[in-house]
Formats: C-alpha cells, sequence, structure tokens
C-alpha cells in the first residue's frame, strides 16, 4: 500500500473538486485513495490552514469546515497526522522553507518517512524530503 502526506494546496483541490491543477502523480495518488490501494496523511496544520480559509470566506464550498473535515476523515483512505514535539523538532531544520506552517508540514512528510504531495518549489529544494506532483 502507497502512503503519502498531502500538503493543504493539493488536499483542497481534490476534495473541491479541482483536480485539474493537481500534476500527474499527484492525481494518480489521489486516486489510489479513492480505489483503496493508498493512504494519505492529513498533517493536523492542513486542517488548521483549511479552517482559517473557511472562516475568512477565502474558500467558496458548499459546506462548513467541520463538514468539511469529517467526510475527509470518515473515509478509510485519509488520516490526520497529529503534530508532535518530534515533529516540531523535525521543523527546526527546515528554515530554507520560509512558512512556519510548510515547515511544519514538510517535518511531518520527513517524520513518517513518507513523500509529500505539493508543488511548492521550497519545499521540493529540501534534499531530504521526496515530493510528488
Amino acid at each position: 500500500m502507497s502512503l503519502a502526506v498531502a500538503d493543504t494546496h493539493a488536499l483542497l483541490w481534490w476534495t473541491l473538486g479541482t483536480s485539474r491543477k493537481l500534476g500527474r502523480h499527484a492525481r494518480d495518488m489521489f486516486s489510489r485513495v479513492e480505489q483503496g490501494r493508498a493512504t494519505i496523511y492529513v498533517p493536523v496544520m492542513c486542517l488548521v490552514e483549511v479552517s482559517e480559509a473557511f472562516r475568512r470566506g477565502t474558500l467558496r464550498a458548499d459546506m462548513s469546515f467541520a463538514r468539511w473535515a469529517s467526510r475527509l476523515l470518515d473515509s478509510s483512505g485519509f488520516v490526520a497526522a497529529d503534530l508532535t514535539i518530534e515533529i516540531v523538532q523535525e521543523a527546526e531544520s527546515l528554515y530554507p522553507i520560509p512558512e512556519r506552517t510548510d515547515r511544519l508540514i514538510a517535518a511531518t512528510a520527513l517524520h513518517l518517512a513518507c513523500p509529500l504531495i505539493s508543488r511548492d518549489p521550497a519545499m521540493s529544494r529540501v534534499s531530504r524530503l521526496t515530493t510528488i506532483w
């Protein structure tokens, strides 16, 4: 079974029906989840970012954040990845990634030893991090 960690944009584009914005390999990974052949970890920091976007109104969806998160995490292929002290410590080595949230998402992927579904150039420059796009 394939495992990966999702970045916020990739996760939103897949769940909100704009998967055409995803790269071919990213779309394939999300499709494998739907087929029961993969699991994608969702960092808690992604959930925080999505929640904030719902609250600010910058994210247009036909449901509330609570419903969106429940639908996502109730499916068998998406698993919330808690923010732990080990992930925070891992993020200390990732200061070349300018945004704090992105450092924590990348650190989650490193901690779980999984590739990260992201097109963020700052993340893809981290040599220890494998990205899927």
